[in-house]
C-alpha cells in the first residue's frame, strides 16, 4: 500500500506504508494505456534493476490488460496489484535486461486526425515494448513531420477538429507531434519521403524533430526488409 498519494495524473515520490520512498506513475483520468506506459518506461530509466515502480490508473479491462502484457513483452515483473475502490495499483519490478523484439515498419500516407491514432498508437506500443521501430511518411503524410501541423477532421467534420483533439486529448491521446517526440525519445527512427517533400513544399527547416531522414522507397525498402512486422497505410 501507499501511505501518501500522488495529484491525480501526475508522477512523482510517494511513501510507502515502510517509509521508504516509491515512485508512483499515476494514471488515472486516462483510457489509452501507452500514455501511461510511456512515464512507467520514463520512471523505470531511474531505478536500479529490482526496484519497484508502482502504477495508479483507472479499473478497466483494456488497461489492466495492456500492463500485464507490457510486463511480459518486456520482462519487467508484474509483482503485485492492489485493488482499492477508484484505482488499482501495480507493481512492477525492473528487470535487468528487457527482452529482444522483432523490428517494426510503418509507412503512413494520410494525415488525417482519426487515420494517424492507429499507426502512431500501435509504434508506440511496439516502440514501448523494445521492438526497433522505423517510420515512414510520404505524400500528404510528410505535413505530419512539420512544425506548423496540426490534426484535423476530413470533409464537413473539418470545423470540429479543435473538440476532437480536445477530447482525445483528455482520455490519453496526446497531438501528433507529442507522439512523435515519444518515439524519437524511445529510440523510433524517423523517415520522410524526399520527393514527397518536394510536391507539398516541405523543405528541411521544416521538420519537427533533428535526426530526420529524408530518403524514397529504396532506403525504406531496406528498412522493411529487416522488419518482423510491416505495416502499410494509405
Amino acid at each position: 500500500m501507499l501511505g501518501e498519494s500522488t495529484a491525480k495524473g501526475r508522477s512523482d515520490w510517494a511513501a510507502g506504508v515502510d517509509g521508504n520512498r516509491v515512485w508512483v506513475v499515476d494514471g488515472r483520468g486516462r483510457s489509452v494505456s501507452t500514455a501511461i506506459l510511456y512515464e512507467v518506461e520514463r520512471g523505470l530509466r531511474a531505478l536500479a534493476t529490482g526496484e519497484v515502480i508502482r502504477v495508479r490508473a483507472d479499473v478497466l479491462p483494456a488497461v489492466n490488460s495492456n500492463i500485464r502484457a507490457w510486463c511480459r513483452l518486456t520482462g519487467h515483473e508484474l509483482v503485485g496489484v492492489e485493488e482499492g475502490t477508484d484505482a488499482r495499483v501495480y507493481a512492477v519490478r525492473k528487470a535487468a535486461e528487457t527482452r529482444e523484439q522483432p523490428a517494426w515498419a510503418i509507412v503512413i500516407s494520410n494525415p488525417g486526425l482519426e487515420e494517424l491514432l492507429s499507426p502512431l498508437g500501435s509504434a508506440l506500443a511496439a516502440a514501448l515494448a523494445g521492438s526497433p521501430v522505423a517510420i515512414y511518411f510520404q505524400g500528404p503524410a510528410v505535413r505530419v513531420l512539420t512544425r506548423s501541423y496540426s490534426e484535423r477532421l476530413p470533409g464537413w467534420k473539418r470545423p470540429f477538429s479543435r473538440f476532437a483533439r480536445r477530447g482525445l486529448k483528455k482520455v490519453g491521446h496526446p497531438p501528433a507531434h507529442e507522439k512523435l517526440r515519444q518515439l524519437a525519445d524511445l529510440g523510433a527512427r524517423l523517415y520522410v519521403c524526399g520527393p514527397s517533400m518536394a510536391h507539398f513544399n516541405v523543405t528541411a527547416e521544416d521538420l519537427l524533430l533533428p535526426g530526420i531522414e529524408i530518403a524514397a522507397y529504396p532506403t525504406f525498402v531496406e528498412r522493411m526488409n529487416a522488419a518482423g512486422v510491416q505495416i502499410f497505410l494509405q
